[in-house]
C-alpha cells in the first residue's frame, strides 16, 4: 500500500477503511425482484457484462469519503511534490 491523503477533507493521512468488492452476477425477476439465477464467470450469458471494477475501494474514516485506492494517492503524491 501506498501513502495517501483523503481529497475531500485534505487531512486524513492515517485512518481508512478498506472495502473488498465482491461482485455476484445474477438474473432478477422484473416483477418482483428475487433472483431467478447466479451466474459464475464461466457461464455468463451473452447479454451478461462481467464485472470490471475495481477489486477494492477506500473510505476515509475521517469524512467519509469513499473512493478508488488511485484518488487517494495521487492526492497524497500531489502533496509531497
Amino acid at each position: 500500500m501506498e501513502p495517501m491523503l483523503c481529497p475531500n477533507c485534505k487531512t486524513n493521512r492515517t485512518r481508512f477503511n478498506i472495502i473488498e468488492q465482491t461482485p455476484k452476477a445474477v438474473k432478477i425477476n422484473p416483477q418482483t425482484g428475487a433472483i431467478e439465477q447466479e451466474y459464475t464467470d464461466g457461464n455468463l450469458d451473452s447479454f451478461h457484462m462481467p464485472y470490471r471494477g475495481p477489486s477494492y475501494r477506500v473510505q476515509c474514516a475521517a469524512c467519509g469519503l469513499i473512493e478508488t485506492p488511485e484518488m487517494f494517492i495521487k492526492r497524497a503524491q500531489h502533496q509531497m511534490d
